[in-house]
């Protein structure tokens, strides 16, 4: 799949250019003769005889973006002086900061704000737990964790190279959900670790957002801390896809006037999301699920590749025992989701599939099967990515369900909050708006963070989760 220029790969050259006819015709051409994306010019300075401009240009890759830069060298009469990655630049000295929300503007306000004034609050808090949601930040903050050892599509690259992945959830609750977030990247795998630390840091936080934390630990981990802790503690590589997924499905149901409950759903891949999807199907009444790992579908009594939640997996899906590789058991199939690798599913794959076939390609960046193949063959496709239809983002769900805890001070979370989530994503998207190509709102689509807020805090009070 052949990669296109995008912002991700983007650069701004600083060259100092003769200021004669023409000369912007030649850079303009030397970028689109090397497949280069012009974007914005701006003058900088202007000198006698010469004109300096910041050149904007997206790329496909590093090595892309050096060939262009190249081709601009080769004109004569300009001097590159400076080339910045825009994206660097995005991170420099990290994206997220911490703002008082009052000025202390004279010792009248600092006495409030501190000594000795705080001290009649946390005296009250001292003889009232319970007001520490009304005055500290744990009515709105979430804290973000990870060990760094299963982030996007890199693997284990560690807590340090995950902070700026943490950095940009932040961002990403505080845009679009008003939610503090604060990233805490810890220095262990050890789950034991990983549990007690999380367990003591919790006090000043109303939700614990766990991120990218490796299969099979992942599942422990988050267990443990919701019997641990009084407030939601959610694996988002898990319960975040999965909520989204379902919303998709579920509008797929409403496009088709199909029940997806008695659709044969077939899922590559039983790390975290995989599971989680699997077991969120089943729960909502699914019945016909088979989930693939490398080594083929998992079924009751496999004793290849198998641990204690791959077990549990198999206790809840494939009721009729199929066995064998994915191309055996998507055949009759009515959906493909794919949490797994690229290249798993081949057009032949899908052509055994049901009528009306729907595909769900979600690993990323590279999905199971390239969009441009299986979108002849598919009624529905879906992807992982932002530069197709359909694009399946986990930021549809956290943002909103977060939102929706902490404004009811919520001591858990369950199904019901899940599938709540999940159908008011999917009816933000109108009966007269549902397509083959739009199953799912954009994730700029402001209107869906308030409806799943709403949604997951009314689901929590009807179901003693709610303090508030």
């Amino acid at each position: 799949m052949a990669q296109v220029p995008g912002p991700s790969y983007s650069i701004t050259i600083r060259a100092e250019i003769e200021n004669r006819i023409g000369m912007f015709a030649q850079i303009a051409a030397a970028i689109s003769q090397v497949g280069g994306d012009l974007g914005s010019v701006d003058i900088v300075r202007v000198e006698k005889g010469k004109v300096v401009r910041d050149i904007t240009v997206n790329a496909r890759d590093e090595e892309h973006e050096k060939t262009i830069v190249k081709s601009i060298k080769k004109i004569s009469g300009i001097k590159v002086l400076r080339v910045m990655d825009r994206t660097f630049l995005a991170h420099h000295c990290g994206k997220i900061e911490i703002c008082p929300k009052q000025t202390i503007r004279d010792r009248n306000d600092l006495s409030k704000v501190y000594t000795p004034g705080v001290a009649r609050v946390s005296l009250d808090i001292s003889a009232h737990k319970e007001h520490i949601f009304r005055y500290t930040i744990k009515c709105n903050s979430v804290a973000i964790v990870t060990d760094g050892t299963a982030v996007l599509g890199l693997g284990d690259i560690g807590p340090e190279a995950a902070l700026p992945v943490m950095e940009g959830k932040a961002m990403i609750f505080k845009e679009f959900a008003g939610v503090d977030a604060y990233p805490i990247c810890l220095a262990t795998k050890d789950p034991e670790e990983i549990i007690a630390t999380v367990k003591n840091i919790a006090v000043p936080f109303g939700g614990i957002n766990l991120e990218d934390i490796s299969a099979p630990r992942c599942f422990g981990i988050e267990e443990r801390l919701r019997k641990m802790l009084d407030i939601p503690v959610i694996h988002d590589d898990q319960h975040g896809t999965a909520v989204v997924v379902l919303a998709a499905l579920i509008n797929v149901g409403r496009l088709l006037k199909k029940d997806i409950r008695r659709m044969r759903i077939v899922i590559s891949g039983a790390g975290a999301a995989g599971s989680a999807n699997a077991l969120m199907l089943s729960s909502y009444g699914v019945k016909d699920i088979v989930v693939c790992d490398k080594s083929g579908a998992i079924y009751k009594g496999r004793r290849t590749n198998m641990t204690a939640y791959k077990r549990l997996l198999a206790g809840k899906t494939n009721l009729r025992k199929i066995r064998g590789c994915i191309s055996e058991s998507v055949a009759g199939a009515n959906v493909f989701i794919g949490l797994s690798a690229p290249n798993v599913l081949t057009p032949d794959d899908v052509r055994k599939m049901a009528k009306d076939p729907i595909v769900f390609a979600l690993a990323n960046p590279d999905p199971e099967i390239a969009p441009e193949d299986a979108a002849p063959l598919v009624r529905v496709l879906a992807t992982g990515r932002s530069d197709y239809p359909n694009q399946i983002n986990n930021m549809l769900g956290f943002p909103g369900i977060f939102r929706g805890l902490l404004d009811v001070r919520a001591r858990g979370v369950n199904e019901q909050v899940k599938f709540a989530a999940a159908k008011a994503i999917a009816f933000t998207v109108k009966d007269d708006e549902l397509h083959e190509d739009y199953i799912i709102p954009s994730i700029f689509d402001k209107s869906v963070v308030s409806a799943v807020a709403h949604a997951v805090a009314d689901a929590a009070r009807k179901t003693g989760l709610a303090r508030h």
